[in-house]
């Protein structure tokens, strides 16, 4: 570590502890622990403040919070566009300023640098296309597209009229693209004739047709990325580039009450189902903005790169909202990871010149895995700071993303957040730290948490509990589930009360500020009356010279209730065997403790994914109790779920 980067603090509960020198509380936006004196002394009033600091409103609020549990509002009667905060008001200053760099997979193939100027003339042309398709404010409308300039101008054409746009990830199948659309009853699908995945071209636009195919669908808007020749219906069809050409570069906005519907998405539960998660204009950019500005302290002259695909909330605010909201250079990328090879993330970075670095901890590992000579072709220096967003992180994974990838002079940003709450709420921020290996860090200003037991009550300092949050609530926070109220009150308001969030995560208190998330509180088990953590086992298992990466999760037990069962992706060198598994047992029982000693492991080939990077431990629990196992399509590997069937040896309930 480079002499004078970070100070290191030691600690009887955790080797390191990282703070930020003098250097960087200077630079950073936000670099006083004033700001959390300020936001607890009135949450409401420093939310206020700071959206009128932040945002462009055409029309002041009556009043910032109102509360009606489990229902709430910010900035009443506020009159506010994002469409507009992310382009019309940076244009006197940022006209020429990149707004977007785009890298295609094939390295053949050039990129493209749109500014703010050119982005704002594409996203008023679409805006003025969908109006003469029909759309109108409250419609919606079903963006089906890859990682692609075109996707962000879609989503801003949507929120520049008042159209509510639910995008869905281009990997997911035509089916599972189908049934968001009947629910959201979507008029418009925007997708594109296909895109480059691992040197392969996706044909998109024959998976968007079976959606397309429904009743309330009346256009389909295609983008040309490919060039090749797709099956367009007549009157119903349009090439994005032919309707954009036939309109005007400016589009009145829409003046949006704060509180209406700018986006749903749709995320699947345990249940399956996928539901659609509502989020409104003024309280969801509000905390974009203040998050991107304050997490990845964004200046004038960073190249900002969030690995996340647009099709998950990460995309939504941390790869279009937030970084065009404050008038940021950001960077995405069409492809695979892997492509042409596993130095290609590390090329990219040294192309660009990338500075602030928003990735997930399964893509971490990975590269890991992968080896240090990949990073060692190529040159990292303008990075300045990481970020990880996802899942929690291990402390080996942190520590190889601390020293290999930042050299050890960059921070490294734990975020934890939810799709629903729209934003990130625990995190160290870059200016005031500390940065701690596999805790969160401490909660965002302005919001307001706890974590009880299963009575309702504050755990003790040591104990595992249940992360929730108190009024006023943030204000990027969901609104509702898209036609199911019932559902919005039973998952996120019944568990503690309606005047209580319940995140479904576990939690424990690092110390009196920070805080370490555990995982879903379904991934937290009881073993003979021993509360214990998937993440917890997880994070001794990857001390294991063998073990790339692992998941565990509870199988019923007569005697103990619980006992906890791994599932483990082993390094190259080793060797799926008895004395293996025997070592990994007897290395968490070293490592935690005899209560904490899996009572089986399995090795495999990889883990069930979504694309975020989150390890689905719900299909896991599931083959270990023959329960049904759900919906899949939020999987970005969803082949590997048969061979973990046969590897279990799973039987379906009939």
């Amino acid at each position: 570590m480079p002499k004078g980067s970070m100070w290191v603090v030691e600690d009887k509960k955790q080797k390191h502890v990282f703070w930020p020198n003098a250097q960087m509380k200077k630079r950073a936006w936000a670099n006083s622990e004033k700001i959390y004196a300020e936001a607890e002394k009135d949450r409401a009033a420093f939310w206020e403040k700071k959206a009128k600091e932040g945002l462009h409103w055409f029309k002041p609020w009556s009043k910032a919070y109102e509360e009606n549990a489990p229902y709430f509002k910010w900035f009443v009667g506020g009159e506010i566009n994002i469409s507009y905060n992310c382009l019309d008001r940076h244009l006197p200053a940022k006209k020429d300023k990149v707004a977007i760099l785009w890298e295609p997979e094939p390295t053949a193939e050039k990129g493209r640098a749109i500014t703010y100027g050119q982005l704002h003339e594409e996203v008023n042309k679409l805006a003025n296309a969908l109006r003469s398709l029909g759309i109108k404010k409250g419609d919606r409308v079903s963006i089906y597209l890859p990682m692609v300039p075109e996707v962000m101008a879609a989503m801003l054409a949507c929120s520049r009229i008042g159209a509510i746009h639910n995008v869905v990830f281009s990997a997911f199948s035509g089916e599972a693209l189908k049934a968001r659309v009947e629910d959201s009853e979507a008029k418009v699908i925007i997708t594109c004739d296909g895109y480059w995945r691992r040197g392969k071209e996706i044909n998109l636009k024959e998976q968007s047709d079976i959606a397309a195919a429904m009743p309330c669908v009346q256009k389909q808007i295609v983008v040309k990325r490919l060039g090749n020749k797709v099956n367009m219906q007549g009157g119903r069809d349009y090439w994005y580039h032919e309707l954009l050409a036939k309109e005007k570069p400016n589009c009145e906005p829409e003046r949006m009450e704060s509180n209406e519907t700018l986006f749903l998405l749709y995320t699947s539960g345990t249940t399956g189902k996928p539901k659609g998660i509502i989020h409104d204009t003024g309280g969801y950019l509000t905390q974009a903005y203040w998050t991107t500005l304050w997490d990845f302290d964004l200046h004038d002259g960073d190249i900002y790169w969030c690995t996340a695909d647009i099709g998950w909330v990460t995309g939504h605010t941390y790869a279009c909202y937030g970084p065009l909201a404050v008038g940021a250079t950001q960077l995405i990328y069409e492809g695979s990871p892997d492509f042409p090879d596993w130095g290609r993330i590390w090329g990219i970075i040294e192309k660009y010149k990338v500075s602030v670095f928003y990735t997930a901890p399964t893509a971490i590992r990975m590269w890991k895995k992968m080896g240090d000579d990949w990073v060692k072709k190529h040159g990292l220096g303008t990075l300045r700071l990481l970020a990880t967003v996802g899942e929690p992180i291990d402390e080996e994974a942190w520590m190889w993303y601390f020293n290999t990838i930042g050299g050890g002079r960059c921070p490294v940003i734990d975020t934890w957040w939810q799709t629903e709450t729209g934003g990130t709420l625990i995190n160290a921020l870059p200016g005031i730290g500390p940065f701690i290996p596999t805790v969160a860090g401490r909660v965002f200003p302005g919001a307001k948490a706890d974590i009880f037991d299963d009575r309702g009550k504050p755990v003790e300092a040591e104990d595992t509990g249940f992360l929730v949050f108190k009024p006023p609530f943030p204000p990027g926070l969901l609104r509702g589930i898209w036609n199911n109220d019932e559902k919005y009150v039973e998952t996120y308001w019944s568990e503690y009360g309606k005047n209580i969030y319940f995140t479904s995560d576990g939690a424990k208190w690092f110390d009196k500020e920070n805080i370490r998330v555990t995982g879903r509180v379904d991934d937290v088990m009881k073993v003979a009356g021993h509360r214990l953590s998937s993440a917890e086992v997880e994070d001794a298992i990857t001390l294991h010279s063998d073990v790339v990466e692992s998941a565990v999760v509870p199988m019923p037990d007569e005697i103990k209730g619980q006992v906890p069962v791994v599932f483990a992706v082993l390094k190259p060198h080793a060797k799926a065997c008895p004395e293996c598994e025997q070592s990994i047992i007897q290395h968490v029982g070293k490592q935690i403790g005899p209560t904490a000693r899996p009572a089986k492991v399995y090795f495999v080939d990889a883990l069930p994914k979504t694309r975020s990077g989150k390890i689905m431990r719900r299909f896991l629990r599931g083959m270990l109790a023959n329960e049904k196992l759900g919906d899949a399509t939020t999987l970005q590997n969803p082949e590997v779920v048969e061979h973990l069937k046969q590897i279990v040896g799973y039987k379906a309930p009939q």
